[in-house]
């Protein structure tokens, strides 16, 4: 059984602000980027306790060509992501959303 995927508005907004960042870097790359995204939400659906917890009850799933983790936590019948973010930033960045 798949579950449903919701994004908040944060985790909408990091996708958006590194598809940007991507598609200014190269033409098609930040659609590339999304396309990843949209291959990561499918498989956390599929297989939400395959990723491991990071933080309480918050787990995360590393993306295989760029270097972001998105960062979900499961509500009854749906995922919840938190945050999608660079490998780089602090954990605190996303710590505080969930």
């Amino acid at each position: 059984m798949s579950l449903s995927v919701q994004l908040t508005a944060e985790a909408e907004a990091d996708l958006e602000e590194a598809a940007a960042w991507y598609e200014k870097q190269q033409s098609g790359l930040g659609r590339s980027f999304l396309d990843e995204a949209l291959v990561a939400f499918r498989s956390i659906a599929e297989t939400p306790k395959l990723y491991p917890v990071v933080h309480k009850s918050v787990r995360r799933r590393l993306m295989r060509r760029f270097p972001f983790g998105i960062f979900y936590l499961q509500e009854n019948d749906s995922l919840v992501v938190l945050a999608v973010m660079h490998g780089s930033r602090h954990p605190r960045r996303w710590q505080s959303r969930g």
